[in-house]
């Protein structure tokens, strides 16, 4: 028996991914300028079947801040009964303590999107309206079709400190608070009034796969209080040069957010820009894309052109985000956009939590490495850029991605070894220089380390006393490099989780955990011993 006409005929559906069927369904609403139940189905679910993952070119048109959903020219009917919102993801107004930033997306447009929150998922009397980000990305390749996306942002302020709160998010036909659907309500907790022991995570290059799903699920049962991203998010851009002649296909970010919605719901998801961000087809600078999927701190030197540069304090941790397409040599496309500015916010901001009490550490994360010796080397633009600002301040962990492995320095001060940290061992910034921390094996294809450079890890430690690798000049060459600061290399999925004690005897206690859940390296960071 086939489906009515306004779905999928079962003999065709049997023949069609999830993906595919997704497709069809869009095709046939823009013709028809109707819902159907069965694609109202399809979009309701919300996983893994968004995308089809095919590839080619496309452009996009760069998306204005809010304007209502359904075009005047192009009327759509929908009926809000039959669309559920998928791909919610959390991130921290510039105050943790009060302030929390919801996002949503919705597969079709939608009447009155909102936010509902209180203190139980009984109590969702507090109403708020979503603001509407939408992305159209038409088509110019026959493998792509045109894409219409919808995120939608709720802000919260004046929240209570150490307080868990309910939310659920809908629209016209949609409640969350009705009892059918009160299985699609989420939870998150503001930070506490007062520093007290906690965990977040962090990785870079993450994209849509099996590994990547395992990561998230390994990454939840951390119990983090946030998670850091260091760039290449998704892949939509899987050529990464930052130009309108990469391949791209916006669909990836509807199966991205599908995937980590089971992680982002309750974790704040904490992300800044890589070089597969940077989508030419959005705005000058590749990040309409990005401000329209995201809310972000705003708190950076220039939130509505960079919003990958903010900062944040989270109990005794200050936390900055920066964005090292600025600085890269490697990949120029955006070399110089902020024009110094964004190397003269971060020494002032870098400055303001040395000068705190209340922090007892510093933690810097951005995508292009510093120090690394895999398949990109390291980046010459963000050690002559930050290298110094970093040493200045006495930053405590520098965490990249961009190279898909795992790889963790000694402690580099004046760009030699400073102090030797073998797995387990205690180091302090203030005395012996700082770590850095590539975690790029979030989930994309894995890179590999100089040849006959074998990993080093805990409980398979192969020391070297030096590794031939090179780093990127201004002339955009590699530059060979001799070095000792390379101590533990671990070709794996892979992620880090930082466990944060505050107190009398404030630390850091790093570990990176592969995929499996074995731990392949952990050391300290005190400061002042």
């Amino acid at each position: 028996m086939e489906t009515p006409d306004v779905g999928i005929p079962e003999r065709l559906a049997r023949r069609m991914t999830m993906a595919e069927q997704h497709d069809y369904l869009r095709a046939k609403l823009s013709r028809r300028r109707v819902l159907a139940g069965s694609f109202a189905t399809a979009g309701a679910a919300g996983g893994l079947g968004l995308l089809a993952g095919s590839s080619g070119s496309a452009y996009a048109e760069r998306p204005t801040a809010a304007r209502p959903l359904a075009s005047p020219s192009a009327p759509v009917t929908v009926d809000g009964r039959l669309v559920a919102p998928f791909g919610r993801h959390l991130a921290f107004g510039a105050d943790p303590l009060t302030q929390m930033r919801v996002s949503w997306q919705v597969p079709l447009a939608v009447k009155s999107p909102y936010l509902r929150v209180g203190p139980t998922p009984w109590e969702l009397s507090r109403k708020i309206p979503a603001e509407v980000r939408d992305l159209h990305t038409p088509s110019l390749s026959r493998r792509l079709p045109a894409v219409e996306q919808y995120y939608l942002h709720a802000a919260l302020d004046g929240l209570k400190p150490g307080t868990t709160y309910y939310y659920g998010v809908g629209h016209d036909g949609f409640d969350p608070a009705s009892p059918e659907r009160m299985g699609t309500i989420g939870t998150f907790r503001t930070a506490p009034a007062r520093p007290e022991k906690f965990v977040f995570t962090a990785f870079g290059d993450q994209g849509v796969s099996y590994h990547a799903l395992a990561n998230d699920q390994l990454i939840l049962g951390q119990n983090p209080s946030f998670h850091l991203h260091a760039g290449d998010i998704c892949y939509a851009d899987t050529t990464g040069h930052g130009k309108d002649t990469d391949t791209y296909d916006a669909r990836v970010w509807d199966e991205f957010l599908a995937q980590t919605e089971s992680v982002a719901k309750s974790v704040p998801w904490m992300v800044t820009t890589g070089n597969h961000d940077m989508e030419a087809w959005y705005s000058p600078n590749g990040y309409g894309g990005q401000s329209a999927r995201w809310s972000l701190p705003d708190n950076g030197f220039d939130p509505d052109n960079a919003p990958g540069v903010y900062s944040f304090r989270y109990g005794n941790v200050g936390v900055v985000a920066l964005d090292a397409n600025d600085v890269s040599y490697e990949i120029p496309a955006n070399k110089g956009c902020t024009d110094g500015r964004q190397t003269a916010w971060l020494d002032r901001r870098l400055g303001e939590l040395r000068a705190d009490d209340d922090v007892d550490f510093v933690v810097v994360f951005f995508h292009h490495c510093a120090y690394s010796t895999a398949t990109h080397g390291s980046d010459g633009g963000v050690r002559d850029a930050w290298v110094p600002l970093f040493a200045k301040h006495q930053v405590d962990l520098v965490i990249n991605g961009h190279n898909h492995v795992y790889e963790r320095t000694d402690a580099i001060k004046g760009g030699e070894v400073g102090r030797p940290v073998p797995v387990g061992a205690s180091t302090d910034p203030t005395r012996d220089g700082i770590v850095y921390v590539t975690a790029g094996g979030a989930g994309k294809d894995l890179y590999s380390f100089p040849a006959g450079v074998k990993d080093s890890y805990e409980g398979h430690v192969k020391d070297r006393e030096s590794v031939l690798t090179f780093h990127w000049t201004k002339l955009r060459l590699p530059d060979p490099d001799t070095v000792e600061w390379s101590r533990v290399r671990y070709t794996g999925f892979s992620f880090l989780a930082v466990e944060v004690t505050a107190g009398a005897h404030p630390r850091l206690t790093v570990s990176a955990l592969a995929e499996s859940g074995e731990r392949v390296d952990h050391f300290e960071i005190v400061r002042g011993t």
